[in-house]
């Protein structure tokens, strides 16, 4: 809502009337890195549903408040230079591969019990919940 609200505002100030693709270099700037956060959206949802079922809730919540703080970031620096966007970006770009690997964590659990009988979920809640704060570090 934040920033579709920011691209109307954008677009009413450049020119007058409602939402318009044409306009000036900031209208530009605003809307695509909407755009860039509405793509990136999907990806997030499914990582993110998929490390939680599949792994561990608590730090794939975590890793998701940190993404969803990160997009803001990026979405804020992409307001001014588009290098401003750039550590948002990595940022974001690093947990995303967190909450992929802990669904693919996991998955492989999952058929070590089918296939092994072996459970492995303790150790890999404490390994993940022992890595969730490190994508804190810039």
């Amino acid at each position: 809502a934040f920033f579709a609200n920011k691209v109307e505002h954008e677009s009413r100030h450049c020119n007058g009337k409602g939402l318009q693709r044409q306009g000036s270099s900031s209208f530009d700037r605003v809307y695509t890195a909407n755009q860039n956060c509405g793509h990136a959206y999907p990806t997030f949802l499914a990582v993110l549903w998929c490390a939680g079922l599949l792994c561990s809730q608590v730090p794939a919540a975590f890793a998701g408040l940190m993404y969803l703080f990160v997009r803001q970031k990026y979405f804020v620096g992409y307001l001014g230079e588009r290098t401003q966007s750039t550590p948002g970006y990595l940022f974001g770009k690093r947990i995303i591969l967190f909450l992929f690997l802990m669904s693919v964590a996991g998955i492989l659990n999952y058929y070590l019990i089918f296939f092994f009988g072996s459970d492995f979920e303790i150790h890999i809640k404490t390994i993940t919940s022992a890595i969730s704060p490190l994508l804190l570090i810039p």
